[in-house]
């Protein structure tokens, strides 16, 4: 997809994130010099092109009262692990649910979960609560607690070199 200038403004403009105002996207408009109407058939088209490939919200858990957060480690079978982990990112207190290569011996865990929750009580409970759900009892697991949040934000790019640069500020 050929980018725009009026695309390039409107990529640099969405990696500062959507005002939180009653009109987002007219705000977003204002800043990049477009119409509302141009920024929702930009955003569309940069969606469709292939250019934008999430377009999600960053929550602030631990603004929100959620300073328990653990990343469950699992180790699945492998020929187990796409569709325990299609399952297990349907739970409603999993924020985000991935697979990753082993690392043996050392490493066994192939899938992570994050569990978010008030406390560490409440977040083991949880992992619990999937490990029975999904029959995974016998599964090696841990649970990983943060101890300190550094960053948060989404990812920022350079429209023109399509690379992440400009890192966001420590939380």
């Amino acid at each position: 997809m050929e980018l725009t200038q009026d695309d390039l403004m409107l990529v640099k403009t969405l990696c500062g994130g959507l005002p939180l105002v009653a009109q987002p996207y007219a705000e977003l408009g204002r800043r990049a010099g477009l119409s509302e109407a141009e920024v929702l058939a930009g955003i569309r088209r940069l969606i469709d092109g292939g250019v934008i490939k999430r377009f999600g919200v960053i929550v602030q858990h631990r603004k929100l009262g959620y300073i328990a957060n653990g990343m469950s480690v699992w180790n699945i079978p492998d020929e187990r692990v796409s569709d325990v982990g299609e399952q297990m990112g349907n739970f409603p207190f999993v924020t985000l649910c991935y697979r990753r290569p082993r690392y043996l011996p050392d490493w066994p865990y192939n899938l992570f979960a994050m569990v978010h929750g008030s406390d560490r009580a409440t977040v083991l409970e949880q992992v619990g609560e999937i490990a029975r759900s999904l029959k995974l009892e016998g599964m090696q697991r841990d649970v990983l607690f943060s101890a300190q949040q550094f960053k948060q934000c989404g990812a920022r790019y350079d429209a023109k070199r399509r690379v992440e640069h400009e890192p966001c500020q420590p939380a």
